[in-house]
């Protein structure tokens, strides 16, 4: 049974998860090399994890291959993301990531066997009228550009999610986190010199980091990645797939929060923004509550036909 304790922990999971953005806008270097050394770092500290624990590492040379090239669209997410935190702002990019859920629901069923749920269908539409109404309000191209790399940043998050969610039922989640981290971190590396050629003035990288950046690029990889990472996967064996779900939905909720707090970004933003945040925020939480109820309707129709058929004539 899950104590306070545990449900503490998993909201302040949740908040780390909200202040990656906070921390991405904050380290100095461009995206691409800090996703280069974050998932460095990250994958180095699993490596010492998966020692220490003795956990199975070596899974097979066709599966090395798919977490390995899962690990490149982790890093194109990863880039994406702070990308567009750095060219817009922290509330607008979160608010673009909060359409995972809707990639996620409309997505799932390509990879698997699940169907095709109406309010699935009818909440990704509201999630596109929210976006709708911010773009319409957004004048500046750096923040129509950014929250369009949020939401691609969201679309690939839901794929790996997707596909990462059949590879846990196979091996240990903390050695495919391992892997991915290195192929993120691999396939950053190999965009470099295409980078550097097309999208930086001098042609060169750029590395140059303070103390400051070191601490939060540190918190960035060890705090906000290997800990939650492998925090959440141990509260999950408590405490119950849809609670976790329904906690992470408070992820933009919580970065939008601190970017106001940090940044002032609530001077940055119109009506329009609070108005089409709301809906799509509020799509978010909805999901999940109509997941529940459709199933638990489907499990009574299934045990009780005549109540249910009498319950609706």
């Amino acid at each position: 049974m899950p104590r306070l304790k545990d449900f503490i922990e998993l909201h302040f999971i949740v908040l780390l998860w909200g202040f990656t953005a906070i921390l991405g806008k904050l380290i100095t270097i461009p995206a691409v090399e800090l996703v280069f050394l974050r998932t460095l770092i990250a994958a180095l500290a699993l490596g010492a994890i998966i020692y220490r624990r003795k956990t199975q590492f070596w899974l097979g040379r066709n599966n090395l291959f798919i977490i390995m090239g899962v690990g490149l669209m982790i890093s194109a997410h990863w880039i994406l993301f702070f990308a567009s935190a750095r060219i817009s702002s922290v509330s607008l990019c979160l608010v673009g990531m909060a359409t995972c859920s809707l990639w996620t629901a409309l997505l799932e069923p390509a990879f698997t066997s699940k169907k095709l749920k109406v309010h699935e269908i009818l909440l990704g539409l509201i999630i596109l009228m929210g976006l709708y109404i911010i773009f319409q309000a957004e004048t500046e191209f750096d923040n129509m550009l950014g929250i369009g790399m949020a939401v691609g940043s969201a679309l690939l998050g839901a794929i790996f999610t997707i596909i990462n969610a059949r590879l846990a039922k196979k091996h240990p989640s903390t050695t495919i986190t391992a892997y991915e981290m290195a192929g993120a971190c691999i396939g950053t590396a190999l965009f470099f010199p295409f980078y550097a050629d097309l999208f930086t003035e001098t042609g060169t990288l750029n590395f140059a980091m303070n103390s400051m950046d070191w601490v939060y690029l540190l918190l960035l990889a060890v705090v906000c990645t290997v800990y939650a990472y492998t925090a959440s996967v141990r509260l999950m064996q408590k405490i119950s797939a849809y609670t976790v779900n329904l906690t992470v939905n408070m992820e933009p909720i919580y970065g939008i929060l601190l970017a106001w707090i940090i940044f002032n970004e609530n001077e940055q933003v119109t009506s329009n923004f609070y108005i089409g945040a709301t809906i799509i925020l509020l799509s978010v939480f909805i999901h999940p509550v109509l997941d529940t109820y459709t199933e638990r309707r489907k499990k009574l129709k299934q045990a009780f036909p005549e109540k249910v058929v009498a319950g609706k004539d």
